[in-house]
């Protein structure tokens, strides 16, 4: 029952693959099962990108997303824009961005118009001026965040009715006449 034949182990499963197909034809065992790449669910594909071999000192400023896996000495700005920081990335700076996402290392502060992630890979110190935070369970943070309110237009209140108007309203709501017969 737990002891199997040899033929079994070495009788590869049949696949749809022709890759695996023409293996199976020959005869030749599989012992490691196909792998596709890995999907990078946080690399998004229109940003522009700083690969991990890739060592920046100095400022940058950018009118489009950005994802960076290299290391960064210095200052980062996209106002309108995403930054996120790789499982490679190793950054130094003071940060301005609409979106941070951190899932490499930062040392610095980080500043943006909408919200910051940080993964759980991710390891930032400084502090954080956000809109809005995400914070995953095993990321480690040290540092202070200020949460901002929304900028909000006030609406213009009621015009408030005059008090004499009112209580001389409410005067003669309570006044009770008598009629006598």
């Amino acid at each position: 029952m737990w002891s199997r034949r040899k033929e079994e182990e070495y009788t590869p499963k049949q696949s749809n693959s022709p890759q695996q197909a023409d293996l199976t034809k020959e005869g030749t065992p599989m012992t490691m099962p196909m792998r596709s790449p890995e999907p990078e669910s946080y690399r998004p594909s229109t940003a522009a990108s700083i690969g991990k071999s890739v060592m920046i000192k100095g400022q940058i400023i950018s009118r489009e997303d950005l994802y960076l896996d290299g290391e960064l000495e210095g200052t980062v700005e996209l106002q309108e824009h995403r930054l996120t920081i790789g499982p490679n990335g190793r950054v130094q700076a003071n940060v301005k961005a609409r979106e941070i996402v951190v899932i490499g290392t930062m040392h610095g502060n980080c500043e943006a118009t909408d919200k910051v992630e940080i993964r759980k890979e991710a390891r930032l110190v400084g502090d954080i001026r956000t809109l809005r935070i995400f914070i995953e369970d095993g990321a480690y943070f040290k540092g202070s965040i200020d949460v901002i309110k929304e900028n909000v237009k006030p609406q213009p209140a009621p015009p408030a009715p005059r008090q004499h108007a009112v209580a001389a309203a409410a005067g003669s709501a309570n006044q009770v006449t008598e009629v006598k017969r």
